[in-house]
Protein backbone atom coordinates (compact mmCIF):
# COMPACT_ATOMS: atom_id res chain seq x y z
CA UNK A 1 0.00 0.00 0.00
CA UNK A 2 1.30 3.35 -0.75
CA UNK A 3 0.50 6.15 1.64
CA UNK A 4 1.24 10.31 0.84
CA UNK A 5 1.81 12.29 3.61
CA UNK A 6 3.07 16.20 3.68
CA UNK A 7 5.06 17.64 6.15
CA UNK A 8 5.09 21.63 6.75
CA UNK A 9 5.99 23.90 9.25
CA UNK A 10 3.38 24.98 12.38
CA UNK A 11 2.24 28.50 11.21
CA UNK A 12 4.16 30.16 14.11
CA UNK A 13 7.51 28.59 12.97
CA UNK A 14 9.04 30.95 10.53
CA UNK A 15 9.93 29.94 7.44
CA UNK A 16 12.75 31.35 5.61
CA UNK A 17 12.75 29.50 2.55
CA UNK A 18 8.93 29.88 1.37
CA UNK A 19 9.94 33.90 2.12
CA UNK A 20 12.69 33.76 -0.19
CA UNK A 21 10.88 31.55 -2.82
CA UNK A 22 7.78 34.25 -2.46
CA UNK A 23 10.43 36.88 -3.03
CA UNK A 24 11.49 35.60 -6.20
CA UNK A 25 8.18 34.70 -7.60
CA UNK A 26 7.45 38.38 -6.70
CA UNK A 27 10.35 39.52 -8.93
CA UNK A 28 9.41 37.10 -11.56
CA UNK A 29 6.33 39.07 -11.76
CA UNK A 30 3.94 37.42 -9.73
CA UNK A 31 2.57 39.76 -7.90
CA UNK A 32 -0.40 38.30 -6.55
CA UNK A 33 0.94 35.70 -4.05
CA UNK A 34 0.42 36.53 -0.52
CA UNK A 35 2.41 33.78 0.75
CA UNK A 36 4.32 31.07 0.28
CA UNK A 37 4.83 28.14 3.13
CA UNK A 38 7.04 25.32 1.64
CA UNK A 39 6.89 21.56 3.33
CA UNK A 40 8.31 17.82 2.33
CA UNK A 41 6.40 15.46 0.55
CA UNK A 42 6.74 11.57 1.15
CA UNK A 43 5.26 9.01 -0.56
CA UNK A 44 5.88 5.78 1.53
CA UNK A 45 5.47 2.50 0.01
CA UNK A 46 4.66 -0.50 2.55
CA UNK A 47 3.68 -4.25 2.55
CA UNK A 48 0.98 -3.77 4.70
CA UNK A 49 -2.61 -4.50 2.73
CA UNK A 50 -5.01 -2.92 5.24
CA UNK A 51 -5.40 0.78 5.33
CA UNK A 52 -5.62 1.52 8.76
CA UNK A 53 -2.41 -0.42 9.85
CA UNK A 54 -0.40 1.16 6.96
CA UNK A 55 -1.80 4.86 7.76
CA UNK A 56 -0.98 4.03 11.74
CA UNK A 57 2.59 2.50 10.82
CA UNK A 58 3.27 5.66 8.96
CA UNK A 59 1.91 7.83 11.63
CA UNK A 60 4.60 6.25 13.77
CA UNK A 61 7.33 7.23 11.20
CA UNK A 62 5.89 10.83 11.06
CA UNK A 63 6.11 10.60 14.89
CA UNK A 64 9.82 8.97 15.03
CA UNK A 65 11.47 10.47 12.23
CA UNK A 66 9.98 12.29 9.64
CA UNK A 67 8.39 15.24 10.89
CA UNK A 68 10.27 17.63 14.14
CA UNK A 69 6.94 17.77 15.90
CA UNK A 70 7.83 20.56 17.81
CA UNK A 71 7.92 22.96 14.61
CA UNK A 72 6.30 20.66 12.02
CA UNK A 73 2.83 19.16 11.63
CA UNK A 74 1.92 16.02 9.04
CA UNK A 75 -0.74 14.79 7.18
CA UNK A 76 -1.58 11.80 5.89
CA UNK A 77 -2.94 13.21 2.12
CA UNK A 78 -3.91 9.71 0.16
CA UNK A 79 -3.66 5.84 0.53
CA UNK A 80 -4.05 3.52 -2.17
Amino acid sequence: MKISVIITLKKDVLDPQGKVIHQTLDGMGFKDVNEVRQGKYFEIDTKENDKKKAEKKVEEMCKKLLANLVIENYKIIESQ
